[in-house]
């Protein structure tokens, strides 16, 4: 009599090239800008009825970098009064609704990928770009914005969706001059997506 068991090494093997069919898929087209704006607003829509706030993710990276600071040098959090609001004494920086919009941001950014056929490691840039000065490029633009969302008290989610949902003035100021100044930068940096 011959009985048939499954080996751990074949069961391992299964999940491996599940996974692999996930990651190797063929890439799904875009939502339609138009569809997608409607489902943002309803997104917007349902965080501010169900939470009482709007939508924001340089909150929640800033206080995940509260957090390791804290763990490395907490008198520095209980001297800084900024800091000392998020984390100072025996306060908790990931106690906030931003952290959770943040966490979900990441996770649902990364099942999108997964389930769309777009999760790959990638440089986006024009063919007269060269690798690594894209990657200057994009360091430099990231610390500008991130410079820029703690001075405006928002990034450009927190500022623009939320605070202009809510038909705040310093919002919509933000809006058009984010506009504005990516309009006239445009052309200075045509060519290297050309």
């Amino acid at each position: 009599m011959t009985t048939l068991t499954t080996s751990k090494s074949t069961k391992s093997n299964g999940f491996y090239k599940r996974l692999q069919s996930l990651i190797k898929r063929q890439a799904k087209p875009y939502v339609h800008p138009y569809l997608g704006g409607i489902l943002l607003g309803i997104v917007l829509f349902s965080a501010f009825f169900f939470t009482g706030n709007g939508l924001g993710a340089s909150g929640g990276i800033n206080r995940l970098i509260v957090l390791i600071e804290d763990a490395i040098y907490p008198a520095h959090i209980d001297r800084t009064a900024y800091l000392a609001t998020m984390a100072g004494g025996d306060r908790n920086p990931l106690d906030s609704w931003v952290v959770f919009v943040t966490v979900g941001l990441m996770i649902g950014g990364f099942t999108s990928g997964l389930l769309n056929g777009r999760l790959n490691v990638t440089t986006n840039r024009g063919p007269q770009m060269p690798k690594k000065l894209r990657w200057v490029y994009a360091f430099i633009g990231g610390a500008a914005m991130g410079y820029g969302a703690r001075l405006a008290r928002g990034c450009t989610s927190g500022q623009a969706l939320s605070g202009g949902a809510v038909l705040s003035v310093g919002s919509w100021a933000f809006m058009f001059a984010v506009f504005g100044g990516a309009y006239a930068l445009a052309y200075f940096v045509r060519k290297f997506w050309n």
